[in-house]
């Protein structure tokens, strides 16, 4: 009996052990929840302050950006009447640059062009070259480097996105030269004709014996020169008679038929020029030359008299020019910018081109196919995307280096 008494103390013992055991561990895991309760209260009540937050900020961002969109639109309305006013400024004047605008030569040689083909022939006479060689006493000592851009004259658009149009200082005839190749040239009486024509067909076409390539034609002296190029055979010079309608002389040219003078214009071979001092030809002897040469010619006899390594580079070169003996490259990039000037080679050594003026051409519609110096006018035609445009330049006198 006793043995029975103390197992069932025992039992009772171990009972109410287990009892407390349990309720501890109820009472702790009673806690736990309580303090994750009280957690996730404070995070929601954190969240829901947080959203009222994000929608405050939410409502005076929209406030904010409802004004800037007004004062955007505007601005843009603002701008568009700012634009059609320049617009219609650059028209008006245009049209009275084009009613107003003198003659291109002031000297014999504009009479010459209203005489007709019988007066034409009779200004190569003694007077008109007493008026050349008096021209020609005065610019032959060409002291002038290009100090800025005067002003830019967008003539109109005709004819294809690439070619070349130019005029003879000794005249005031205008020759435009459509596309990169073709066997004729579309001629005008004057600037002021091509303007008011309404297109190529209704220009004086002359034929060429040749298909001329490239738009690196000039004009010199009463002479078409234009670069021939055939496959499998060197580049040519060809001298064209515009009074005779007849070529005159040819001349071979050591450059490879592959080798672009200007890598943003891969259709100009080689690219002749006319200035003060003569004619000259831009060209690169090969495809793996990185410069650009310049070569000085006689323009009666197309013999080459000195040739000089420019030192400026092909890369990124959209055209050129000559200017009293000093060549002025202009650059570009692949995605058509601003055409600079940003090389320029004196073979006078009269100026370097660390120390001329950096010209930046104004933007307009893509980059120059050509460029084409008039020496007496003291102004380029350049054709840019179709457009003819002519910018009047101011010069200033060399400093010796």
């Amino acid at each position: 009996m006793k043995a029975v008494l103390v197992l069932l103390v025992s039992t009772a013992w171990t009972f109410t052990g287990a009892q407390y055991y349990y309720q501890g561990l109820m009472d702790y895991l009673e806690n736990r929840l309580l303090a994750i309760e009280d957690r996730m209260q404070f995070w929601h009540e954190q969240s829901h302050r947080y959203y009222s937050e994000m929608q405050d900020f939410k409502k005076v961002t929209a406030k904010v950006m409802g004004e800037l969109r007004n004062e955007h639109s505007m601005l843009f309305k603002d701008l568009e009447g700012t634009a059609a006013r320049v617009d219609r400024t650059e028209r008006e004047m245009d049209y009275v640059e084009a009613q107003t605008s003198p003659r291109a030569c002031a000297k014999k040689a504009d009479k010459v062009v209203e005489q007709g083909p019988g007066g034409l022939e009779e200004s190569r006479g003694e007077a008109e070259e007493e008026d050349w060689e008096e021209l020609h006493s005065r610019v032959s000592d060409c002291v002038e480097i290009i100090s800025g851009i005067r002003s830019v004259k967008i003539l109109k658009r005709v004819g294809s996105p690439k070619g070349m149009w130019t005029r003879d200082p000794r005249s005031s005839k205008v020759y435009v030269f459509n596309g990169t190749k073709g066997d004729s040239v579309h001629q005008f009486d004057s600037v002021r004709d091509l303007s008011r024509s309404p297109g190529l067909a209704h220009s004086r076409r002359i034929s060429l014996p040749d298909e001329w390539s490239g738009p690196g034609s000039a004009v010199y002296n009463g002479y078409l020169y234009y670069i021939k190029q055939e496959a499998g055979v060197e580049v040519q010079v060809v001298k064209y008679d515009l009074l005779s309608g007849s070529v005159t002389d040819t001349a071979m040219f050591p450059v490879d038929s592959q080798a672009a003078v200007y890598n943003l214009n891969p259709e100009t071979v080689a690219d002749l020029a006319a200035d003060d001092e003569g004619l000259w030809l831009l060209y690169a002897p090969g495809d793996s030359e990185p410069n650009i040469n310049l070569a000085k010619m006689d323009p009666a006899t197309l013999d080459i008299e000195q040739i000089w390594d420019t030192r400026c580079p092909r890369e990124n070169a959209e055209a050129a020019f000559v200017v009293c003996g000093a060549v002025y490259v202009v650059y570009n990039t692949r995605l058509a910018s601003r055409s600079r000037v940003q090389c320029v080679f004196d073979v006078n050594d009269m100026v370097i081109s660390e120390e001329a003026p950096l010209l930046y051409f104004p933007r307009r519609y893509g980059a120059h196919t050509s460029l084409k110096y008039n020496p007496e006018e003291k102004q380029l035609y350049g054709w840019d995307d179709g457009y003819q445009i002519i910018y009047r330049l101011t010069m200033k006198r060399k400093l010796l280096v």
